[in-house]
């Protein structure tokens, strides 16, 4: 039977927000990106979060192969009550799924004319936000992303036509021996790496028109300890680097604020700031 969205979502008195966005992460980590996104969003915003249930999820990439049709329920879901743009958090889906660069494309397509309700992924908006940008060679900081993340993700990077120059992940950049360290820190890391870690890449990469980081690595703000993604550090970084930084939260938030034709109300870097032209 095909799929109805139901009629009385149309009708925006319906609604609680006039823009309702949902979103959904990887099993097993509590995502900030719904409240990232909300901090930049116009208060006509609205979010909801979803996350995938998979029992003994170890973050492997055959567990989001094996459990891909899970981002299908989680899309049917979200339209039944009322949202406008879906959003999928963690960027390695798009290359675990083995579909490829137009596989995935077809994927979000077809996912969004079966539910008339536009869904994003964070691993394929970095390449439609690179690709709007204009860049052809850049350089990926691969922060805590195990190597078979990493390499993943240049290879999709690759495959979408991008010269990647570099890529490598903190323990290539020799802020931890091995990866264990950086798993012990369970994706959250001291407030200085940010900006070491992208002099690093930088250094390596000094011919990329725009710098990359994987996935969503949190780092803590000194004094607070708040912890912080990109989004909140990406001013201060690209102003440091002279060039664009497309993360793959800013790439997300960038593509969901486009289909719903809004831009974030707070000063962001390049690519979200492009919105407002």
């Amino acid at each position: 039977m095909a799929y109805e969205k139901p009629a009385h979502w149309a009708e925006p008195r319906n609604k609680l927000f006039p823009h309702q966005v949902g979103f959904t992460c990887p099993p097993h980590d509590f995502d900030a990106a719904p409240s990232d996104f909300l901090r930049m969003a116009p208060e006509t915003v609205g979010v909801h979060g979803r996350m995938l249930h998979v029992p003994d999820y170890r973050h492997q990439l055959s567990q989001r192969r094996d459990n891909f049709a899970l981002l299908e329920e989680f899309v049917e879901c979200m339209a039944n009550n009322g949202v406008d743009v879906c959003g999928q958090v963690g960027s390695n889906w798009v290359h675990a799924s083995g579909l490829g660069v137009d596989g995935i494309r077809d994927y979000c397509a077809r996912l969004s004319e079966t539910y008339e309700t536009p869904f994003h992924m964070a691993g394929f908006a970095m390449v439609e936000a690179l690709r709007a940008l204009n860049v052809e060679k850049v350089a990926l900081n691969a922060v805590y992303h195990w190597p078979d993340w990493w390499r993943g993700t240049a290879d999709f990077l690759r495959e979408a036509g991008f010269d990647v120059l570099w890529a490598g992940n903190f323990v290539d950049q020799g802020w931890f021996a091995n990866q264990a360290e950086v798993n012990a820190q369970i994706w959250c890391f001291d407030g200085d790496l940010a900006a070491k870690s992208f002099q690093y890449v930088a250094e390596q990469a000094p011919g990329a028109e725009a710098y990359l980081a994987a996935g969503m690595c949190n780092f803590r703000r000194p004094g607070d300890g708040l912890a912080q993604r990109f989004c909140s550090l990406e001013v201060g970084l690209e102003a440091m680097l002279g060039k664009p930084l497309v993360t793959h939260d800013n790439a997300l938030y960038w593509r969901l604020f486009k289909t719903l034709g809004l831009a974030p109300v707070r000063e962001q870097g390049r690519l979200l700031s492009s919105l407002r032209t």
